[in-house]
């Protein structure tokens, strides 16, 4: 790319990130317009302090306090994206106007705020600080905390050592499972946290995104095309494992550990196509029992920016948006001064809907078995194979995917290829369905593979084709020989190896009348790091190679569906 075209292209992105505040302001303006309220209307009283942390730097802190209240209840959140800062002036005036204070501070070396910008690890120190100084402002009578994404990071950063005021949180689309949310069966996600990466280096990155992406060996890319070496980086892509030291302690380990320890509820807002979703999920899952029975759960269906995505038809009761969660949260919380009881709330796919279920994950009636025949998806297995030849080189892109964010308009139910539309792309379709099939769960998909190679890769994307042909992704995954074998094992090309793309789970009833089909290959980018098809650690590798890929029918490959049945 010539310098011309990367200032183009530059200049492109800053006109789209304009553009997506501008919609986000209009989103928060409408939102807040929306929710009836009735009490006293008061005034908004503006400050701005230099707040110091124990070590001496100063954190920028914008305090909005409702006028004629000497003592309120207060909304915090703290961000490292100072240039939201016109969603904090809305904020700011529209909690003040309903009788809350707002405090909303930037993130070390961030904005106007001192010291050296390191995502994640200032997080809690920073936010301790803060909130022992909120705690003890005569006007602070309670605090809540609240924030989506990496103001939800800064939150569960901090959940577990919160001072006696604090009464609750809520976090939107975040989990506290760093890995999950950066692997999948040892490759990464690149859509995630290569495109964060570059948007949040410390210095402007102008490389071009996607070639940044295909770079081997990758771990030479910051140093290479962005302009110097990123550790924090470097230690994401080399620490492929869970039981890698990297994840098992420090920052990401305590972390990971702090649902667990949080005393105070928490309301966990996320969405079945949010790239978090499946840390999130965790999250909950993690959360100490006594606490989860006064925490809410909410999933719904939209991406990380709140916006609907969703190609095959219209949806009237999405509920897509933070501002009356967090009025219905915190006034319950701070203003009533109740305790909430556990709910736990889905929005279920293709019923456009809303339902409260007893727990999540939710009770399994019964688990739906397809197995893959030759070209079909039958209740019965049969005997064969399917071959596909994968090359490195010309990766399948995604499209209709759960964890992107770079490129967001992929994220979603999509309209999806016609079957087989491409030669490293293998369909299964199944015989039209008589009843709805209540899908709620992990879906999972199991395979009988052998290829010609060390090591390579498996997706899995299952969909709903409509009567008159559409198609559109319910959920996909990916999974690596590699990653599925015991540990201490290694591959040997030729054999046949068990491997089971697990999928991020999903409430969806496919339609009476409707079809299953199931497409498989070996990759998704740049939803996920391509595969080399050599072993390893990913970043690692140098050169690529074509795979010979080999399905296996029969009992070992099949499509496993949890429902729920009422």
């Amino acid at each position: 790319m010539t310098e011309k075209e990367k200032k183009a292209a530059a200049e492109q992105k800053q006109r789209e990130m304009e553009e997506m505040m501008r919609q986000a302001q209009e989103s928060y303006r409408q939102e807040y317009a929306s929710m009836p309220y009735d009490g006293p209307v008061y005034g908004c009283r503006r400050e701005e302090l230099m707040l110091p942390m124990q070590d001496g730097v100063r954190l920028y802190t914008e305090i909005f306090k409702p006028e004629g209240l000497a003592q309120f209840p207060v909304l915090i959140q703290r961000s490292c994206y100072p240039n939201q800062q016109p969603l904090y002036e809305i904020n700011g005036a529209e909690l003040t106007r309903r009788g809350y204070g707002y405090v909303v501070q930037t993130c070390r070396g961030t904005g106007k705020s001192e010291g050296h910008w390191e995502p994640n690890v200032n997080e809690r120190p920073d936010g301790r600080d803060t909130l022992q100084w909120l705690n003890d402002q005569p006007w602070a009578e309670s605090i809540g905390y609240f924030g989506a994404s990496y103001l939800a990071l800064t939150g569960w950063a901090i959940a577990d050592i919160v001072p006696p005021r604090v009464k609750g949180m809520m976090l939107t689309v975040y989990g506290t499972d760093r890995f999950k949310s950066a692997y999948e069966k040892g490759l990464f996600r690149h859509d995630v946290l290569t495109g964060w990466a570059m948007q949040n280096a410390g210095y402007p990155v102008t490389a071009d995104y996607l070639e940044s992406c295909r770079f081997r060996p990758h771990d030479k890319v910051d140093e290479a095309l962005w302009g110097g070496k990123l550790d924090w980086y470097q230690d994401w892509i080399h620490a492929t494992r869970r039981t890698d030291a990297y994840w098992q302690q420090g920052w990401w380990k305590l972390l990971a550990d702090v649902p667990g320890n949080t005393k105070v509820p928490v309301y966990i807002i996320d969405a079945w196509y949010d790239h978090h979703f499946g840390s999130a999920i965790n999250t909950y899952a993690s959360l100490a029992p006594e606490t989860k029975e006064h925490s809410w759960l909410d999933i719904g269906c939209w991406n990380h920016m709140s916006q609907p995505c969703i190609a095959w038809g219209e949806q009237h009761n999405l509920e897509n948006g933070d501002i009356h969660r967090m009025l219905e949260w915190f006034d319950l919380l701070l203003k009533q001064k109740k305790q909430p009881e556990k709910r736990v709330r889905t929005y279920i796919m293709r019923e456009d809907r809303w339902k409260t279920l007893e727990a999540w994950p939710a009770p399994v009636s019964r688990i739906e078995k397809l197995y893959l025949g030759e070209t079909t998806l039958n209740a019965e297995p049969a005997e064969g194979e399917r071959t596909f030849v994968y090359d490195p080189e010309t990766p399948v892109p995604s499209h209709g995917a759960e964890s992107v964010l770079t490129t967001i308009a992929e994220a979603g139910s999509l309209l999806q290829p016609e079957p087989d539309y491409r030669p490293d792309v293998v369909s299964f379709v199944s015989a039209p369905l008589e009843k709805a099939l209540p899908i709620c769960g992990q879906i999972k998909v199991h395979l009988n593979v052998s290829t010609d190679v060390d090591d390579t890769a498996f997706t899995a994307k299952l969909m709903e084709v409509f009567p008159d042909g559409r198609a559109y992704n319910i959920r996909g995954g990916i999974t690596t020989i590699a990653a599925d074998l015991p540990e201490g094992q290694t591959y040997t090309p030729g054999q046949t190896a068990k491997v089971c793309v697990e999928m991020w789970d999903m409430n969806w009833t496919v339609q009476p009348g409707s079809c299953l089909r199931l497409d498989v290959s070996s990759s998704d980018f740049p939803q996920y790091a391509v595969h080399s098809n050599y072993a390893g650690v990913w970043s690692e590798q140098g050169k690529t190679r074509i795979a010979h890929q080999e399905i296996l029918l029969g009992e070992g490959s099949f499509v496993e569906l949890p429902l729920h049945e009422n």
